[in-house]
């Protein structure tokens, strides 16, 4: 089943996004769930959160995705919400 994660940063969280940015891809590599993903844009072009969609089993194995993001580790995101998706077009 597809579930969407939309993750918004913490304020001035850029600096802790950019370290963690190569374990974070690397872990989306790595779990092969992963079906698309891209980082949310604040006004000015900056990353500001993330968008993520998963094929996974069921929500509880989203949430166990999104608990060991290297992001998540590190306390970049405000908040973290996951919902069941229905693709339509794509």
């Amino acid at each position: 089943m597809l579930y969407a994660l939309l993750c918004h940063d913490k304020p001035n969280a850029l600096e802790v996004r950019k370290a963690n940015r190569d374990d974070h891809l690397a872990y989306i590599k790595s779990s092969g769930v992963v079906t698309q993903a891209g980082p949310l844009l604040d006004a000015e072009g900056n990353m500001a959160g993330s968008l993520l969609i998963l094929d996974v089993e069921d929500g509880d194995a989203a949430q166990a995705w999104a608990d060991n993001d290297p992001y998540a580790k590190a306390d970049l995101f405000a908040d973290v919400t996951i919902y069941p998706w229905n693709r339509v077009i794509g």
